[in-house]
């Protein structure tokens, strides 16, 4: 029985009893992908410049 923690809740749950992994339930997996969806969630991107100073922007 592996122990882990939700990234969406952050609540512990048993990883053998979720159909929704990495997630605890179907509903945090969906507010998840709505997160993606509208922007909420974004990566950091690194540009270098002319002079090679890294600029970092959120896309």
């Amino acid at each position: 029985m592996a122990q882990l923690t939700c990234p969406t809740c952050h609540r512990p749950f048993d990883s053998t009893r979720s159909d929704a992994m990495p997630f605890c339930c179907e509903r945090c997996r969906l507010v998840d992908l709505h997160r993606w969806l509208n922007e909420t969630n974004t990566l950091t991107v690194i540009h270098e410049d002319d002079d090679g100073e890294g600029l970092m922007t959120d896309e």
